[in-house]
C-alpha cells in the first residue's frame, strides 16, 4: 500500500467496527450471491498483486501471515492471486497451508497462456503453487488465447477440480473485445476494474453482467492511486455516516461493492490493520443510487 493510505489509515479514528444490519441480512459481513450458484461470498477479498510477489525470508512473510489470519478471524473467505504475480500463489498456498485454512477459504486465481498445451501446464503448476486439489474460480486472464483456455477450464469443472469458469481484463483497451466475449460465452464470474474515479467499466461491461447473470469480481477498487492522494486530509463528508463509513477506505469501497453487478472487490492487503479497515466496508449500509451518484459527483469536483 502506497504512503498516502498508510498516512490515511494510521491518523483514521480506530474505532470497533460493530456488525449492523445490512441489505435484510443477519449480522456480520455482507454477502452477495455468485448468480450461478446463489452461493454468497463477502463483499471484500484480499487481491496478492504486487504485494505477495516475493517474500523470501519469514521476516518478510510475517506481515503477509497475519494479514490472512486476520482476514480469515474476521470472516474474509475470497483470496484473488495469479501466476503472473510473481510468486504470490506459491506465497499465498504456503501461508494457508500453514495457518491451516484452506477449507474456509474461496481460491480464485487465472490462466495466461498463448496456447492450449501451455495453459494446461500453467494450470497444473497453479495448482501445486497453491497447494490444493480443488480451486474455487479459474479465469482466463486478459483474454489471452481465450478460447482454448475456456475449453480447458471448463474440462476441469466437469471433473470437479474447479468451482466456477471466468475471464477478467483491467485495460479499457480490452473492454470491446472483453464485451464481445462475454456476448458469446457462458461465465460465472468476470473480472474487470472499476472505482470511484474510474467508472467506465460501468457503462456497458456491468450492465451486461447483469444480463448475461455473470458476478463481477472487481479489480483495482482504489483505482491507480488518485483517489487517496485526491482526499488526503480531507474531513470525510457528512454523507459518509449514513453508510456507516470511518475512512475512506472504506468509502472508495462501498462504493464499488454497492453496484448491483458487484459481488466482491479484491483491494490488496499486506498488512492485518488494512483488513480491519477495508472489510469495515462489509459491515453497516450501504449506499443507495442517490448517494452513489452524490459520491461521484463529489469526487469528480476534487
Amino acid at each position: 500500500m502506497d504512503a498516502t493510505r498508510r498516512q490515511l489509515v494510521a491518523t483514521a479514528a480506530a474505532a470497533a467496527l460493530t456488525p449492523t444490519l445490512a441489505m435484510g441480512q443477519a449480522v456480520g459481513l455482507i454477502t452477495k450471491p455468485i448468480p450461478s450458484s446463489g452461493e454468497r461470498l463477502p463483499v471484500v477479498g484480499v487481491g496478492t498483486a504486487r504485494r505477495y510477489e516475493a517474500a523470501p525470508s519469514e521476516a518478510e512473510r510475517k506481515p503477509l501471515r497475519d494479514t490472512l489470519q486476520r482476514f480469515h478471524q474476521l470472516g474474509g473467505k475470497v483470496i484473488d492471486t495469479a501466476p503472473s504475480y510473481g510468486d504470490a500463489e506459491a506465497i499465498v498456498g504456503g501461508l494457508i497451508a500453514d495457518l491451516g485454512v484452506r477449507s474456509a477459504l474461496f481460491l480464485a486465481t487465472k490462466v495466461g497462456a498463448d496456447d492450449k498445451a501451455a495453459g494446461q501446464a500453467q494450470i497444473e503448476d497453479s495448482f501445486r503453487k497453491l497447494r490444493t486439489d480443488r480451486i474455487d474460480l479459474f479465469s482466463v486472464h486478459n483474454l489471452r488465447d481465450t478460447a482454448n483456455q475456456l475449453a480447458t477450464l471448463r474440462d476441469l469443472k466437469a471433473a470437479g477440480r474447479i468451482r466456477y469458469v471466468g475471464a477478467t481484463t483491467s485495460f479499457d483497451q480490452q473492454y470491446a473485445d472483453f464485451e464481445a466475449m462475454m456476448r458469446r460465452e457462458t461465465l460465472d464470474v468476470i473480472q474487470i476494474d472499476y472505482a470511484l474515479d474510474n467508472r467506465g467499466s460501468a457503462d456497458r461491461i456491468l450492465p451486461l453482467a447483469l444480463e448475461r447473470r455473470m458476478g463481477v469480481m472487481v479489480n483495482l477498487p482504489f483505482g491507480r492511486s488518485r483517489l487517496f492522494q485526491a482526499t488526503q486530509g480531507k474531513p470525510l463528508p457528512d454523507w459518509a455516516a449514513e453508510i456507516d463509513c470511518t475512512t475512506w477506505a472504506q468509502v472508495f469501497l462501498k462504493y464499488v461493492v454497492s453496484h448491483p453487478a458487484v459481488i466482491c472487490a479484491v483491494p490488496g492487503m499486506a498488512q492485518a490493520r488494512y483488513v480491519d479497515d477495508n472489510l469495515g466496508a462489509a459491515r453497516g449500509r450501504l449506499p443507495d443510487a442517490a448517494l452513489r451518484r452524490r459520491m461521484e459527483q463529489y469526487i469528480d469536483s476534487i
